[in-house]
């Protein structure tokens, strides 16, 4: 039996992790009535408590009564009224898929496109994001990751304050709708990507420790007592964590999971949560023949969790590497406070184009310590880029995006120097277009304390910038329609200009054999004489690829070519039609702009099934 409600052959399973509980039973609610309910009896076996019923029909409320207080259930997969009623059964077996030809692309494949469902359309929910799904096929996108969907406080929130895991947010659409957008966009030929939170729950409306030890004292974390992996009854929170991730793969066909903050597993068991659930996603894979993949965040350069079982690594499938991210903001001319203090710029982007990991064992001055692990072996699908994500520009103050920092030239080289990495690459949704509307930090909780909390903690974040504008208020509704994608942006030449630009430079990475290989062995990245530009040299096989990254303020020349064999321009960011004014001359290349060159059939020792020999 399966945690929460499961139905099967008319029947309802019911299946309640509560060790500690006296008495427990189900409380059900007639569907047409709010008054009328009966209350049903659980048994105790060991830890848990099971009942199986015909009385309990998908679409009937109900709720717990745990030793005589009643609470919604911790494993539900709806709360239509939110997070303080009871909960509503539901048949994950009910929705008819249509993608049964689906397979999952390998993950050198994905070109992410990272979106909040609440903002990225007018709507505001699932059937807002499937109206838009044309328009990311249009700009070459083959995965979107939508931040996390688990039921928080309220309609509106980042996804990060969930306090069901199971069940999806009501005013997106609820389970039905989430999986009737998997099933469109894996018709359209769309891989799903789910953020999904194990490493804390948000402050309101948490209902886990009344049922169980889910926390743990043993550990701290910034947002309290540690989720409980590794203490006493430990298993049960395990089984909790691993059957929600699985219930994606298989009751909602979600391609990847996107795990937030994993340094923030306190772990000390012989086996870590994440291997194991390794081990148990790889066993759903053999059994259904699926691809499904974990994506993690983690920012401890340790190569242990993307580093095989087998060489006691945790054997994630790919990492976010914020610190290419950083490294590429101070190149382009970005602040270096905080954690971008640590960042040289140009160097440590050429390291991170090598190595993945800019910190890689060396010390790190913010961190008072060496850090990081080298990356020798691991692929280049194993690591995801970006120019911004919903964190990286949300938390700003006023939330600004590229658009609201960086002059337009430096947008388009800064995507290229995504692009034309050997990493999995990302966008943040309006990135293509140059979005002028922020992305900045809300809620819509109904704790008065808590959000006076929110407020109060928001502000002392950026006491330190001594600006004239006002932090955001979080719970204000304008600071989240503030928020929203602005669509009309599309109706202007300025912005159109950027969609064209990214829609050829996605085309360029999905059909050269060089940009769309994940290959790390043939990759140099060598800094110019003065230090503003990156020579980016990428080989396979007979095909040989050059990109010249020129963060300078103004134009510069360009070295002569090498070898019998001419290069190709395929893409200059400064061309006249990207907006730009590239020079006349072919040995220039324009300030804060990129050009990409190509040739094949160039000198090699080697076959082209073969990987390239490189001195790095």
């Amino acid at each position: 039996m399966e945690l929460g409600i499961r139905f099967s052959e008319g029947k309802a399973s019911v299946k309640v992790w509560a060790p500690f509980a006296k008495t427990l039973q189900i409380k059900i609610w007639d569907k047409h009535s709010t008054t009328t309910a009966k209350a049903l009896n659980l048994i105790k076996q060991g830890e848990y408590w099971l009942l199986e019923t015909k009385d309990l029909k998908a679409g009937n409320r109900y709720a717990f009564l745990l030793d005589g207080e009643e609470l919604p259930d911790p494993a539900s997969l709806s709360q239509p009224d939110g997070i303080h009623k009871a909960s509503e059964a539901v048949d994950l077996n009910a929705y008819q898929w249509n993608d049964s030809d689906w397979k999952t692309p390998s993950l050198k494949d994905f070109i992410i496109y990272e979106l909040h469902a609440g903002t990225f359309s007018e709507k505001g929910d699932f059937n807002g994001v499937i109206e838009k799904l044309d328009h990311l096929l249009n700009l070459g996108i083959t995965a979107i990751e939508i931040m996390p969907i688990a039921q928080f406080p309220g309609d509106r929130n980042w996804g990060y304050d969930g306090v069901f895991p199971f069940a999806v947010q009501n005013s997106y659409g609820g389970p039905a709708e989430f999986q009737k957008l998997v099933d469109c966009c894996h018709q359209k030929g769309l891989a799903v990507i789910l953020d999904v939170v194990y490493n804390h729950v948000g402050p309101e409306g948490n209902v886990l420790p009344k049922f169980a030890p889910y926390f743990t004292e043993k550990h701290q974390t910034p947002w309290g007592p540690a989720v409980n992996f590794d203490d006493a009854y430990a298993d049960g929170v395990r089984e909790y964590v691993i059957t929600n991730a699985l219930m994606w793969f298989k009751d909602f066909h979600v391609d990847a999971l996107r795990m937030d903050a994993v340094h923030a597993f306190k772990d000390e068991s012989a086996k870590h949560i994440l291997a194991e659930l390794r081990e148990k996603v790889d066993e759903f894979n053999k059994e259904t023949l699926s691809n499904a993949i974990l994506i993690i965040e983690c920012d401890l350069n340790n190569r242990r969790y993307l580093d095989a079982l087998a060489n006691h690594g945790f054997q994630m499938d790919a990492q976010w590497i914020d610190e290419f991210h950083h490294a590429l903001r101070v190149s382009a001319g970005g602040e270096k406070n905080g954690y971008y203090e640590d960042f040289n710029g140009l160097a440590d982007l050429a390291q991170a184009y090598e190595n993945a990991y800019v910190y890689d064992g060396r010390y790190s001055a913010h961190r008072r310590r060496k850090f990081g692990s080298d990356t020798n072996g691991l692929e280049g699908q194993q690591f995801i880029v970006f120019a911004q994500n919903h964190d990286q520009i949300g938390n700003r103050m006023l939330g600004e995006r590229l658009s609201h920092l960086f002059s337009f030239e430096m947008q388009k080289l800064m995507a290229v120097a995504v692009m034309v990495s050997p990493f999995v690459p990302m966008l943040f949704m309006g990135e293509e277009w140059a979005e002028n509307q922020p992305f900045q930090y809300f809620v819509s909780h109904s704790d008065y304390e808590l959000i006076e909390a929110v407020r109060k903690g928001r502000k002392k974040e950026f006491e330190a910038f001594h600006t004239d504008n006002e932090v955001p208020d979080p719970q204000d509704e304008q600071t989240f329609l503030k928020s929203k994608l602005n669509w009309n942006c599309l109706n202007k030449e300025y912005h159109q200009t950027m969609f064209r630009f990214y829609q050829d430079l996605i085309n360029l990475r999905k059909t050269n054999p060089i940009m769309k290989n994940p290959d790390r062995t043939s990759i140099k990245a060598t800094l110019s004489e003065n230090d503003q530009m990156i020579v980016l040299h990428r080989k396979f096989g007979a095909h040989e690829l050059k990109c010249y990254l020129n963060f300078a303020e103004t134009s510069t020349g360009l070295p002569p070519e090498e070898g019998s064999e001419p290069w190709e321009l395929l893409l200059d960011s400064a061309a006249p039609i990207y907006g730009g004014d590239a020079s006349t001359s072919a040995k220039l290349i324009s300030a804060s702009s990129a050009q990409i060159y190509y040739r094949k059939n160039c000198p090699s020792t080697h076959h082209e099934h073969e990987k390239p020999i490189i001195d790095l």
